[in-house]
């Protein structure tokens, strides 16, 4: 059994129109939101053999605290650029290249990808898939060359708003 998180990175920033899409920063509240992702992260998964982002600055806002808690080093924290505003087919091509050796992976990436991506491996419709929220799911598979529709059952999800309350 493999066990994938899905994570859309954290809310971003729109006011530098100078700056092109991948380069968008996180906003305030995005920058807000990422100390109780970390930590519901932390505490809820296991340490994941892999961590994988788009390379668009606002997967790499997200990420890097998420890589610093978990003790990644670099060999287990990897750019991948096509996780970029990627299709259903490009992520699953993605995930299906990954070694069998890796048994936990973590993905932060983008909408619509993530949501659909989410759907597929649960036979489920897509759902909102807020800013900073996360899917972890556990897949009846034993290789990711094996991944398909309905192989996953989906174990958590969860996203800032859920924890509004406990903010303030």
């Amino acid at each position: 059994m493999k066990k994938l998180t899905l994570i859309r990175h954290a809310k971003s920033s729109w006011n530098h129109p100078d700056l092109s899409d991948f380069e968008r920063p996180l906003n305030k509240r995005g920058q807000g939101d990422l100390p109780g992702l970390v930590e519901r992260l932390k505490q809820t998964l296991p340490q994941p053999d892999r961590l994988i982002f788009s390379g668009a600055r606002r997967t790499l806002e997200t990420s890097r605290p998420l890589a610093d808690a978990w003790g990644l080093d670099k060999s287990h924290y990897l750019e991948r650029r096509e996780a970029y505003e990627a299709s259903l087919n490009t992520l699953l091509m993605l995930l299906q290249e990954q070694p069998d050796s890796c048994d936990h992976l973590v993905l932060v990436g983008h909408n619509p990808g993530m949501a659909e991506l989410l759907a597929f491996l649960t036979a489920t419709s897509p759902r909102h898939y807020p800013t900073a929220a996360f899917a972890h799911l556990e897949l009846m598979i034993d290789s990711w060359q094996n991944l398909e529709e309905g192989c996953g059952q989906l174990q958590k999800f969860d996203y800032p708003k859920l924890h509004a309350d406990s903010r303030h």
